[in-house]
Formats: structure tokens, C-alpha cells, sequence
């Protein structure tokens, strides 16, 4: 039993010194095969008209990653996650502005147990202090798995479309 309590110790310190271990870094690439969310969309897509790639890093690992677009309205389809990016993109060149005043997470996946939440907080710390940003939205698939997982992360459900589910984090 002692022996017992000793490993679970450990576990709770390994999973805490991780998570405050942990940093946030803007990426280049990903590895689309290991995304379960959207593997079909390609690196272009995901770094093109202001679109993000953001990794939580551990120790020289990628832990967890989070997609999401820049847009000024809040799309219930892929292509029209792609559309308004490009708009809003487009628009803020046009006026020298940042892109979009809404993030739009597509996609999230983890590799380490706890790091889809600390992603999602991460991410929410960043949005809170830009000058331009003022939503926090997911175009999410209709699982239930995604939605217990923005639920659980204090996101509340803002509409189901007939591909997507939008869940936004108040800010």
C-alpha cells in the first residue's frame, strides 16, 4: 500500500512539473497524419491567410497542438472557415490592421494526458492579451467527444450546424 501511494505521488508530480514545465510556441509545420480532428488539411492551409499552428512544448516535445484562423464572422463548414480567413486577411492588409477580431479553433489534438486543456488555456491567455482579438470560437466536428471536451473546458455551446458544432470561450 505504501509502495503504492509513493508511485501515485510521483505520477501527480511528473504530470505538474510537465504542465509548469510546458510553453506555448507558434509552429511552421505539423504532422497532419497524427491530427484525428482534420487530417485532410494540408500545412498551406493551416498557415495560409493568417491561419496559426500553436504547439504546447515540453522538454524539445510537441506535447499538444491547436489550429485556428483569424475571421470577423463565425463559420459552421470548413470551406467557410476558408473563405472568411481569406476576407479577413484581406481586409486587414487592405487597412493595416490585425487579422480578424474572432480565433476560430479547428482543430486540437494532444499526445500527453492534460495537454488538449492546457493547449485550450494557453491559447485563451494569448487571445486575452492581443489588442485585436475578442472571441474564442471552435468549428468543431459533431462528436461527442468534442463537445464533452470544450464543455468540460469551460466553453459553452453557441450553435450546432449540419457539419459543426461552434463552442465559444468566454473571454
Amino acid at each position: 500500500m505504501k509502495n503504492m501511494n509513493v508511485k501515485v505521488k510521483e505520477k501527480i508530480s511528473d504530470f505538474f512539473d510537465w504542465i509548469k514545465g510546458a510553453e506555448l510556441i507558434e509552429l511552421n509545420s505539423c504532422n497532419i497524419k497524427e491530427d484525428p480532428v482534420r487530417p485532410e488539411l494540408d500545412i498551406e492551409f493551416r498557415t495560409s491567410y493568417g491561419r496559426k499552428i500553436y504547439g504546447v512544448k515540453y522538454k524539445k516535445e510537441i506535447c499538444a497542438i491547436m489550429c485556428f484562423g483569424y475571421t470577423n464572422e463565425i463559420p459552421k463548414t470548413v470551406k467557410e472557415l476558408d473563405l472568411m480567413t481569406k476576407d479577413a486577411y484581406l481586409q486587414s492588409a487592405l487597412r493595416d490592421r490585425n487579422v480578424g477580431k474572432i480565433a476560430v479553433a479547428y482543430t486540437v489534438w494532444s499526445k500527453k494526458k492534460g495537454g488538449g486543456k492546457l493547449i485550450v488555456k494557453e491559447v485563451f491567455k494569448k487571445i486575452k492579451q492581443s489588442n485585436h482579438l475578442n472571441r474564442l470560437v471552435t468549428l468543431s466536428p459533431l462528436t461527442d467527444m468534442a463537445r464533452n471536451f470544450h464543455i468540460r473546458n469551460g466553453a459553452y455551446e453557441l450553435q450546432v450546424n449540419t457539419e459543426s458544432q461552434n463552442f465559444e470561450y468566454k473571454i
